[in-house]
């Protein structure tokens, strides 16, 4: 195990739901006694997947269940999956915040997590005391300590108020000085939990420039838990990812990514128009079509042809629609406004809406949102209305790929 700085096999942890989360007397006088015979933990056999949007029978859960992977040392995990999937739950077993119900964790080094605002800060301690006491937890001397002192207030940028106690730090001011501890402290495995997103813009640019610089210049580990794909795309070069307690993949960033996109899309469907269906207006389909008119992808060098469904639930004039198409990441790519073509209609009854759009847009998966105005005012508005997906094949010659969220051809003069 020379080159693993984590090891996980079997691992689990259960919670049992309710107002107890422990159990009851009876329940641990069981498994003490089931312990005491060498048998295994007669409440490790129920319970149930951890999916958080169906009612279960039982009053156990697996927040994890059946976890093996392995970290290598210097690498960077991401460790990815939607809100629930037991990210933060692994994240404080490996941490030692909670201690799992089944299997083995190995690891090679010390370990430093941020995980939520305020971790491992004493609120009545300055924030000079609070560096001491989290150097003294990672088993540094105060001579190793006072010689980082000076770059972790400098990276905070929280001098001023240094010998302060954290408990009149702001949320931001508390992540800043917890995240330059964690990291210039010096752990051989450092664990961040999506807490840097408490930051503002400039100060998560440093923190994953830092993240980098650790894992690449002092060889150590990172374990990083965003739902910002393009953070993790930047930092990492693994991915995990979670769904439901359970590892479907440890691969590639690039493949773990393209798998919580699909795991995304897949709650992205009809369902989710009724949701947003108004008292005046409801829609039933939005579709994708290809350039033959048959649903499905498209292809990058083709046209995106959306079916539009519905039905005015009353007289409505001026009728307006305006689609606009953005990455996973929440980033704009383009709108496209009725009125820039046509001008508004009134409607009453089933309708049918056909939008044709010339695009040059790179091959990936896409989210398109729609919005509905009718007497200059919005009578419906879905963000993730359906997903859009561009492939990489097409009659044009793709020779090269050129980076970025659109593609683009250029034409050059070259005089010498």
């Amino acid at each position: 195990m020379s080159d693993i700085a984590i090891k996980v096999e079997g691992l689990g942890k259960q919670y049992r739901l309710g107002e107890i989360g422990t159990g009851t007397i009876s329940h641990d006088l069981n498994r003490w006694f089931a312990r005491l015979r060498g048998k295994e933990d007669p409440f490790a056999t129920v319970g149930e997947t951890n999916d958080r949007t169906k009612k279960g029978s039982s009053d156990y859960v697996w927040s994890l269940k059946d976890v093996d992977f392995e970290v290598k040392k210097g690498e960077v995990l991401g460790i990815i999956g939607r809100n629930g999937a037991g990210k933060s739950t692994l994240l404080k077993v490996l941490s030692k915040v909670t201690a799992p119900t089944t299997g083995n964790i190995k690891v090679n080094g010390r370990i430093a997590s941020l995980l939520e605002v305020g971790t491992g800060f004493h609120p009545e301690l300055t924030g000079r005391e609070n560096i001491f006491l989290n150097g003294a937890i990672l088993g540094m001397t105060k001579t190793e300590i006072r010689s980082k002192f000076d770059e972790i207030v400098d990276f905070s940028g929280v001098e001023r108020y240094i010998d302060t106690p954290v408990k009149r730090y702001s949320s931001g001011m508390y992540v800043r000085l917890a995240f330059a501890v964690a990291a210039f402290l010096e752990p051989e495995i450092l664990i961040v939990d999506e807490v840097l997103a408490v930051g503002d813009a400039e100060f998560q640019k440093k923190c994953l420039g830092r993240m980098k610089d650790v894992s690449t210049n002092d060889g150590r580990t990172v374990l990083f838990v965003s739902h910002n794909m393009a953070a993790v795309k930047g930092l990492c070069n693994k991915g995990l990812v979670m769904k439901n307690g359970q590892v479907l993949l440890q691969s590639s960033v690039e493949d773990s990514v393209t798998l919580y996109y699909s795991l995304l899309s897949s709650s992205i469907d009809n369902e989710s128009l009724k949701k947003a269906n108004t008292h005046e207006i409801e829609l039933y389909e939005i579709s994708l079509k290809n350039y033959f008119g048959q649903p499905g992808a498209a292809k990058f060098d083709e046209p995106l042809i959306f079916v539009i469904k519905g039905k005015a639930l009353k007289p409505l004039r001026d009728v307006t629609f305006n689609l606009n198409l953005t990455t996973f990441e929440h980033v704009s790519i383009f709108t496209a406004r009725q009125l820039d073509n046509i001008q508004a209609v009134d409607l009453n009854g089933d309708f049918e809406v056909l939008v044709s759009v010339e695009h040059n847009l790179r091959a990936g998966a896409y989210i398109l949102a729609i919005g509905i105005d009718a007497f200059a005012h919005n009578i419906y508005f879905n963000a993730s209305a359906c997903q859009v997906d561009v492939l990489e094949v097409g009659s044009k010659e793709y020779k090269y790929k050129n980076y970025g969220l659109i593609d683009t051809e250029s034409t050059w003069q070259i005089k010498n």
